[in-house]
């Protein structure tokens, strides 16, 4: 089985906007470059040294109206560009602190006001993923085809915050990948498990607002909530949209 690689994707801060990238080169044992590179604590959070459980940042799964944002990130700078349809644009350096209060009078109004609140922006030397693994998030357009189908909607592959899609897949099979290896123009990756979704897949990501039971579709048809797959890059390479993925 062999296709090509249709999309590479990125999430600077964690929750908070995703970009789209032409190539990248990736490093054995770590995350993607910059992915989930920060992530914004909420007042309750409570941190350690390192990578942290999703539970203590601001997400769209606790805060739907993040979903609509997109980001830029000038990689020289470290700088952010942020765009949310109905918050306009801010750039800021997420490492300067002299920049965290404007860039919280900008988000907080997108966070509901019953939840904890966005109170800093932090790093962990290592992409903040939702797993504890070094790992990208490995999706199938036709998964996603099959089930926007199922559900009488297009679903963005906005909806899912994933960092490689894959062409020529069928359906469904890539859940059965755990285990394997994949090789992505001059990458390998070995697959570790599924991803579980949570209700940040509901959200449009044009508007913010909830409005497909992609959950409940899941559990329907298929008696799960999984979509998609962890794999930890174990060859590093380059690699980018169209280049052959096949399984090794």
């Amino acid at each position: 089985m062999t296709g090509r690689l249709a999309h590479i994707c990125r999430h600077p801060i964690k929750g908070h906007g995703r970009e789209t990238l032409a190539s990248v080169r990736l490093f054995a044992g770590e995350c993607m470059a910059w992915d989930r590179h920060w992530a914004v604590a909420h007042e309750a959070a409570k941190l350690v040294p390192g990578w942290n459980r999703c539970v203590n940042f601001a997400r769209g799964a606790k805060a739907p109206a993040l979903m609509a944002i997109t980001s830029r990130l000038d990689e020289a700078t470290a700088t952010v560009t942020l765009h949310h349809p109905e918050r306009g644009e801010i750039s800021f350096r997420p490492d300067d602190p002299t920049d965290l209060q404007r860039f919280l009078a900008w988000v907080t109004p997108l966070n509901p006001p019953e939840r904890a609140q966005p109170v800093a922006i932090v790093t962990g030397g290592r992409g903040m993923t939702d797993t504890q693994l070094p790992a990208l998030s490995i999706l199938s357009t036709n998964s996603l085809a099959d089930l926007s189908a199922r559900m009488g909607i297009a679903l963005s592959k906005d909806r899912w915050r994933g960092n490689v899609w894959l062409d020529n897949v069928e359906p469904w099979a890539e859940l059965g990948w755990v285990g394997k290896h994949l090789a992505i123009g001059g990458a390998v990756f070995k697959i570790e498990e599924r991803i579980e979704r949570c209700s940040a897949t509901t959200v449009d990501p044009e508007t913010g607002r909830p409005n497909a039971p992609t959950l409940v579709a899941l559990n329907t048809h298929f008696g799960h909530q999984d979509f998609g797959l962890y794999g930890v890059v174990v060859e590093s390479g380059p690699i980018a949209v169209g280049d052959e993925w096949r399984l090794a």
